[in-house]
């Protein structure tokens, strides 16, 4: 599985919510490039950077802090926002690697058929945050009361084969995961590439993740989104990369 650190951008510094709480925020960097920069010294492969203010906004707002990630020279997939075809176009054209559809995803079948096949699905990821059992959208503000596990049958079927899974009950909580939730929602995905993000809280978090995918047979689990944790020094970069690998 890959390690994604996350640099989520709002007011132009990089911070952490709590359960998708714009009024429950940490500001670990007020330069998000700086933060970044911090992750790929560390060992960091990927990177997964969201445009909050975009996010609430509907369209990017920090594209120039993704073209200083851009340039440190790893793969970013970066979201928040995108809710057109041209707002994808900028975002690739800032530098990043991957594109994330949320709210549009959902709201837009036109839109993301089009990024489909303007892109490939290899660079478009579509992001599934879940409150309370139901799929949140527009920057985690409105439920779109509609369950998880349909959504990704859903999605599959669409052609959507990179996907982002948040559990936002549990994002920016450090309070490990629900490992039953995880299961049924990889298994729903099983076509696709399935990100994991939300309640990461320590290294044994992560090995716990690692041996799941093994003796689950989880093959489609590729990678989890990490943020908080590694702000607040609960392991470093090489030890997550250990773990990762089991």
């Amino acid at each position: 599985m890959n390690l994604y650190p996350a640099v989520d951008i709002l007011g132009g510094s990089a911070v952490r919510l709590v359960k998708g709480d714009f009024d429950a925020k940490t500001v670990y960097d007020e330069d998000p490039s700086s933060a970044a920069r911090s992750w790929v010294q560390a060992g960091a492969r990927f990177l997964h950077v969201v445009d909050l203010d975009g996010a609430r906004r509907g369209e990017p707002v920090n594209l120039e802090h993704l073209r200083r990630i851009a340039a440190l020279g790893v793969p970013v997939q970066y979201g928040g926002g995108l809710r057109s075809l041209e707002a994808l176009d900028q975002a690739l054209g800032a530098g990043a690697a991957r594109v994330i559809l949320g709210t549009a995803a959902f709201t837009d079948e036109l839109l993301l058929e089009r990024a489909l096949e303007a892109h490939g699905p290899e660079r478009i990821v579509v992001s599934v945050d879940v409150r309370g059992g139901e799929v949140s959208v527009e920057g985690w503000t409105r439920a779109a009361a509609v369950g998880v596990r349909e959504v990704l049958a859903t999605l599959i079927e669409r052609g959507v084969r990179e996907l982002a899974y948040t559990n936002v009950d549990r994002d920016g909580m450090l309070g490990g995961l629900d490992f039953e939730d995880l299961i049924g929602v990889a298994k729903a995905a099983e076509r696709g590439h399935l990100l994991y993000s939300g309640g990461i809280g320590d290294i044994e978090d992560l090995r716990h993740l690692a041996k799941l995918r093994r003796e689950a047979h989880l093959e489609n689990l590729s990678g989890v989104i990490v943020g908080k944790a590694l702000y607040e020094g609960r392991f470093t970069i090489e030890q997550a990369h250990e773990a990762l690998a089991g």
